[in-house]
């Protein structure tokens, strides 16, 4: 008789609700021993309260939970790191003023006659982090390490507490293109060892890569699953949306109008040896390509006057603009998106209504008294135009889906009627939905004359939505592509310093 190995993990059936909202109904996935899996939705699809029930952060209202077969209560983070169960958030959650090792043992340092023994925590995080394939003191200071080695860092951390379930969430989102390969041969050597992956990622092109199977979510339900020979980009979103995205980067061919930002010898405080050239045109969308660190953000920041430039001219329509505050790039109708949405878009703890009015108050404002009715009209027309879903604009905003967080960032500017977009990563961590919509807004955008300015490290995005593209390299911008010269090869050899091949 042949036995099927029992699987580490089996969720059966569990739902979960907020008020107002069924997050989870009736969910199962099971995941074997040193097998990877899947799990992909839209934002709001439910990933991420399955994620954090598995890791004990919240508690499922109905539903079975079992390890190795036998049914267990996750009553918390201690109960999931005693059942092998750990979850390593997209943001970090590590201490950059402490050492790696300190890190790695924090509240659960080795000791000896009641001291802390640092000895023993530098020889055995030396073992794990030997396991992770990072060759660093472990009495180096975590803030000298890269984004790529501080995840390295987490995971070592997870094992130190015996995990044997690894739940990634966003794993790659800040990392290069070599970081990104590091985690995998990671990956790979764990699930060698025994080391079950639940893999979370809106990059749709990691799973194939990383995964054995896929689970999709979608309105907090099992909508199918994949086998490995079955994993395709296609298979993957009809899961996910229940549709085809046909024409997923539906752009259309319009003529540009006049030149309505330029940049003149523009030298940023992190890259003051490089003049930097270029100018933007209404209706047009151009894309800044690069590798991690080449100054696309910084170049963001000094045209929006967070970091002001240190020399050279930014002409709007023609005529010199002094731009050395955000403040002064309002006035002149120039928009950022920033990448970190969280931090720098959005006020966490206010509605969506009230992000949403929150640059344009002075529109909204008589006597330095607000007009709340035309506050409250201003975001239901954006809330609907960008077909945010929330229950109301009165819900707050940090309870948001990421992709929905995202459309609010965008709709505060839209309602100020922008001259200049510039978006910095406008689709990072949203799901495939999210972003055909983003998509759509960009194209409309264009039609109506808006300049649109977006970086990106997905390069099928800038492939797809670019009319032309702008290249950095080590804060300096190696070169232009056109639509007609635009390829993967093309803009990799302007991203590491190469001159293009003329034929």
């Amino acid at each position: 008789m042949n036995l099927q190995p029992v699987p580490f993990l089996e969720v059966e059936r569990i739902s979960k609700r907020f008020p107002g909202v069924k997050a989870l109904s009736e969910v199962s996935l099971a995941v074997g021993v040193g097998e990877s899996i899947a799990v992909i939705g839209e934002n709001g699809a439910g990933k991420s309260t399955l994620m954090k029930i598995l890791a004990g952060i919240q508690q499922p209202d109905s539903g079975t939970i079992r390890i190795d077969g036998k049914p267990v209560e996750i009553r918390g983070v201690p109960a999931a790191q005693r059942l092998g169960i750990a979850l390593i958030h997209q943001e970090l959650n590590l201490c950059d003023n402490l050492s790696i090792g300190a890190n790695i043992f924090l509240g659960r340092e080795p000791r000896q006659f009641g001291w802390i023994s640092q000895s023993e925590i530098n020889a055995q995080s030396r073992k794990y982090l030997e396991q992770v394939g990072l060759d660093v003191d472990p009495r180096t200071l975590l803030a000298e390490l890269s984004i790529g080695q501080q995840q390295l860092v987490e995971i070592a951390k997870a094992l130190s507490c015996n995990a044997r379930l690894l739940i990634m969430d966003e794993p790659t989102s800040s990392l290069s293109a070599r970081e990104v390969e590091r985690l995998f041969s990671v990956i790979q050597s764990l699930r060698e060892s025994g080391v079950s992956i639940v893999y979370i990622s809106h990059r749709l092109s990691e799973v194939h890569q990383v995964c054995d199977r896929v689970v999709a979510l979608r309105d907090g339900q099992n909508s199918g699953g994949l086998s490995r020979e079955e994993i395709t980009h296609d298979n993957m979103v009809r899961l996910m949306v229940g549709r085809d995205l046909d024409q997923f980067y539906a752009r259309q061919s319009l003529t540009p109008g006049d030149v309505v930002l330029a940049a003149k010898g523009l030298r940023t405080r992190d890259n003051p040896t490089h003049a930097i050239n270029f100018q933007l045109r209404s209706g047009e969308i151009v894309g800044l390509a690069g590798l991690v660190g080449a100054g696309r953000t910084e170049l963001l920041e000094a045209l929006f006057g967070v970091q002001p430039a240190v020399a050279g001219t930014i002409e709007v329509a023609g005529r010199t603009a002094s731009i050395r505050s955000a403040r002064d790039a309002i006035a002149h109708e120039i928009f950022l998106v920033p990448e970190d949405r969280k931090l720098q878009g959005l006020v966490l703890p206010m509605d969506v209504g009230q992000n949403t009015s929150l640059p344009g108050l002075h529109r909204l404002s008589y006597f330095s008294w607000i007009d709340s009715r035309s506050e409250q009209k201003l975001a239901d027309d954006m809330v609907k135009r960008m077909r945010v879903k929330t229950p109301s604009t009165r819900q707050i905003i940090q309870y948001l889906s990421g992709g929905n967080q995202q459309k609010v960032v965008i709709a505060k500017w839209l309602a100020m009627n922008p001259k200049v977009l510039l978006l910095d990563e406008p689709t990072r961590g949203i799901d495939v939905g999210a972003k055909h919509e983003i998509y759509e807004l960009m194209e409309e955008l264009a039609r109506r004359g808006v300049a649109i300015l977006f970086v990106s490290s997905e390069m099928e995005e800038v492939l797809g939505m670019a009319d032309r593209v702008l290249v950095m390299h080590e804060g300096a911008l190696s070169g232009e592509l056109t639509r007609a010269q635009l390829s993967e090869e093309a803009v990799m050899t302007l991203a590491t310093g190469q001159q293009m091949k003329t034929i």
